[in-house]
């Protein structure tokens, strides 16, 4: 539930209605055509009978429709805490790859640590300028396709913060911070931002404070706590029972989780080409590099880390239980703004109190803890293969000149290119906004329709004309277009089968069968895992695949080139992510040359 003020909860939430809970029949009709692409004939006869007796008279469905419609009368949103719960708290894989987003930027005009931490400054003073605009109601609220959006995510991107639990983790919001933390070297440093009059710190004044915090943390032989958060969720559970027995360590703890957001400065990395550049940073961002690198820089509970390199490269990486994709694009788009304007503040001649640095007592067991934590995140770092690219040869521009939503495009791109290397469609899931709706989160868009089916079998058929093939594509972009309308109506499908899978769980019944047969099980194995980045500038978003055999691709298309970055496991030997990724680039020229042919 939010912890906002009433006035400002108003403010967020007021102009949007609430989410409405599906038709029963809509969805498990909806949910049959999804599985046709997916599995054979002989078993969809066995979901459709599954389907009939839950819906039938005497079956469950019925009777857990009406649960979720009285729970949508009674609560803000009917399904978003549930989702927050069962994707995200209650998930125990570790954050970093597996949960957290991180999202590199253009690289910026500096090459050594003098040049990191003045653009460090500004990064800060535009951070809380941001946070300044939504403290006091100033932001625009947005719209999509007219409508306005539910804005309530905003004011809890700052002082928030992942606690991690043995069986289930919580979110911790704070609203009076007035610090930030830095961290360097592994070590931990709280940096107050305000002024005691209560007025923002000027650039330099935050710039004279990141100077002191560099002098004091030379060493590199501090045990990197940080790395205790990317465990997997249970271990991290325990290991942070125990570390906060002391008193010393709990307040070290606290005064990071309660920090408005964390900086950290990480130290050079080794130089790699040109064309791995892209690949390089966003692992960096996403995961630190391992543990003889940058890891140890992090604090993946947070929800908000902003990471600055010494070579210009900078990025952020976020939390997804409390921030997801849209609003961090528009704080983004507002650092970037605000990083083109000279400093506007004079710096108060007042003197500074030293930035507190935050010291753990480590024991044996603690200690012992962060070694396992460092060989785990080591295995999963190696494990994760990255491709980031920019195809240049067009961008959104071209679909758009023929008529053709350029997202649906991307889409139709993608399950052509895995069907080019797996032979076969798979679940896949691109994610829909649901902010339309107070308190909304997300939906997804089942991206494998008969029709995208029809049009990847038939590609490569030398004896079907270009004619038929641009028909065919019509078809599938088109159907994906009607999936994304009725996503963004609140009326997709995925979100209202947990939801009633969850409430025969809270009526404390047993789950109905139609969740326990193999088609759902399939249906719900996402080996493709698609994002599109709502970014105004040539930004590349990156997170890992959601199962072992699987696929994760993000791209944001610009005018004329679109950024893509691919992401799959090494343990598994069917997915190659620079396979994908070239399968894909190779894809998109061919739909290119269907669209406008050179002859």
């Amino acid at each position: 539930q939010s912890d906002l003020p009433a006035d400002q909860e108003r403010y967020f939430s007021s102009l949007v209605p609430a989410q409405p809970v599906p038709p029963l029949a809509q969805t498990l009709q909806g949910y049959l055509r999804a599985l046709e692409p997916l599995i054979p004939e002989e078993e969809l006869v066995h979901t459709r009978k599954n389907i009939q007796k839950f819906c039938g008279e005497g079956g469950l469905g019925p009777q857990l429709q009406e649960g979720l419609e009285r729970r949508a009368r009674h609560s803000n949103n009917w399904i978003s805490d549930w989702w927050v719960q069962w994707a995200y708290l209650e998930s125990r894989q570790p954050l970093p790859v597996h949960s957290n987003p991180a999202i590199s930027l253009p690289k910026r005009d500096f090459s050594d640590w003098r040049g990191q931490l003045v653009f460090a400054s500004k990064l800060i003073a535009a951070a809380l300028d941001f946070k300044n605009v939504v403290d006091n109601g100033r932001l625009p609220v947005e719209y999509m396709r007219g409508q306005p959006l539910c804005m309530e995510l905003f004011p809890l991107l700052f002082s928030s913060c992942r606690i991690p639990g043995r069986k289930h983790d919580t979110i911790t919001h704070h609203s009076r911070a007035r610090h930030i933390t830095v961290v360097r070297n592994y070590q931990f440093f709280q940096m107050d931002v305000y002024n005691s009059d209560g007025s923002r710190m000027t650039e330099s004044q935050i710039h004279a404070q990141l100077l002191r915090i560099r002098a004091e943390s030379w060493k590199t032989d501090k045990e990197p706590m940080g790395i205790l958060t990317s465990e997997h969720r249970q271990t991290w559970g325990q290991a942070y029972s125990r570390l906060l027995k002391d008193k010393l360590n709990k307040e070290s703890v606290r005064a990071i989780e309660k920090g408005l957001f964390t900086l950290c400065l990480d130290s050079p990395v080794m130089r790699v080409s040109d064309d791995k550049y892209s690949s390089r940073m966003a692992a960096q961002i996403l995961h630190g590099g391992g543990t003889h690198s940058n890891s140890g820089n992090r604090w993946f509970d947070k929800t908000l880390q902003f990471v600055v390199g010494e070579d210009g490269s900078w990025g952020l990486l976020y939390e997804q239980a409390t921030a997801e994709g849209p609003p961090i694009a528009t704080l983004l788009d507002h650092i970037l703004q605000y990083c083109k304007k000279p400093d506007p503040k004079k710096t108060p001649l007042i003197p500074l109190q030293m930035p507190k640095k935050l010291y753990f007592n480590i024991d044996r067991e603690i200690k012992r803890d962060i070694e396992h934590a460092k060989q785990n995140l080591d295995i999963l770092i190696n494990d994760l293969d990255i491709r980031c690219f920019n195809f240049q040869r067009f961008g959104k521009e071209l679909p758009k000149q023929h008529n053709l939503s350029p997202n649906a495009f991307i889409q139709v791109a993608l399950q052509l290119a895995y069907y080019k290397v797996h032979n076969e469609v798979c679940a896949s899931c691109d994610i829909a906004s649901q902010r339309m709706f107070r308190g909304g989160r997300t939906d997804y868009i089942r991206s494998p329709t008969n029709q995208m089916l029809k049009f990847v079998l038939n590609f490569d058929d030398p004896s079907i004309s270009r004619e038929a093939k641009l028909e065919l594509l019509r078809e599938a972009i088109e159907t994906y277009v009607t999936l994304t309308d009725q996503a963004l109506k609140g009326q997709s499908i995925d979100r209202h089968l947990l939801g009633l899978k969850l409430q025969a769980i809270e009526e404390g019944l047993s789950v109905p069968r139609l969740f326990m047969d193999t088609a759902y099980g399939l249906a719900t194995h996402w080996k493709l895992r698609t994002g599109q980045v709502p970014a105004n500038t040539d930004s590349v978003m990156c997170f890992g695949p959601l199962v072992p055999d699987g696929y994760a691709v993000c791209y944001n298309p610009q005018s004329d080139h679109v950024h893509f970055s691919v992401t799959a496991f090494n343990c598994c030997e069917e997915t190659q992510a620079e396979t994908l990724a070239a399968t894909l680039h190779s894809t998109l020229c061919q739909l290119q040359e269907l669209l406008q042919p050179t002859v």
